[in-house]
C-alpha cells in the first residue's frame, strides 16, 4: 500500500500522539469522500510546536502567533462563485505522483484546544487534518457559502470516521 502522506516531526510529542496514523486516516478519508483515489496523491505534513507555527504564520499570513493548522497547497483549485465545488486536482502522474500540498500542526495549541473543548486529542487533530486537507482541495471559509460547504464536508467525513461534529454547540 502506499501512503499518502509524508510526516516531518519535529516535535517528538507528536509521535505519541500519533500524528503518522493519524493523518494519513484523515487525509485518506477526505479524499474518499469526495471521490479521490488516494493513489498516487502526496501531501506533506509537520507536526511541529506553537513557536514554530507561529513563525510560519508570521512568514507566509503576516500574523505571528501560533495557531493550530497551516495549509500550503500546490494548486489553486478554489472556485471563483462562492459556496461552488473547488475545480478537481490534476491527476497524479503514475511515474512522479502529484503533490496536494503541505499542512504544519502546531501540537501545544491543538493540545490546548482539545482540552478546552473537552475532546480527545485524536479526534481534534483528525478534524484539523482533514480541515487542512480540504483547503489543499480548494475549499476554504472566507466567504460565507463557502464556509458553509467545508464546515459541512468536515461534519460529514468526521461522522464517517465516527467523530461527532466539531461545529456543534
Amino acid at each position: 500500500m502506499t501512503t499518502l502522506t509524508d510526516i516531518v516531526i519535529e516535535d517528538p510529542r507528536w509521535e505519541d500522539a500519533g500524528l503518522d496514523e493519524l493523518a494519513e486516516d484523515a487525509a485518506a478519508n477526505v479524499l474518499n469522500y469526495l471521490g479521490f483515489s488516494v493513489d498516487g496523491y502526496e501531501i506533506a505534513v509537520l507536526g511541529c510546536d506553537d513557536p514554530r507555527i507561529a513563525d510560519l504564520n508570521a512568514e507566509f499570513r503576516g500574523k505571528p502567533t501560533a495557531t493550530n493548522v497551516l495549509s500550503w497547497p500546490s494548486h489553486d483549485l478554489a472556485s471563483a462563485q462562492d459556496g461552488d465545488t473547488p475545480n478537481a486536482p490534476p491527476p497524479p502522474d503514475p511515474m512522479m505522483g502529484e503533490s496536494l500540498g503541505d499542512i504544519a500542526i502546531a501540537f501545544d495549541t491543538c493540545a490546548r484546544e482539545a482540552e478546552d473543548a473537552g475532546k480527545a486529542m485524536s479526534d481534534h487533530v483528525t478534524h484539523l487534518v482533514v480541515h487542512g486537507v480540504l483547503h489543499l482541495l480548494g475549499y476554504d471559509h472566507v466567504r460565507d457559502r463557502d464556509a458553509t460547504l467545508m464546515e459541512g464536508l468536515e461534519t460529514r467525513i468526521l461522522g464517517k470516521m465516527g467523530i461527532a461534529d466539531p461545529y456543534s454547540r
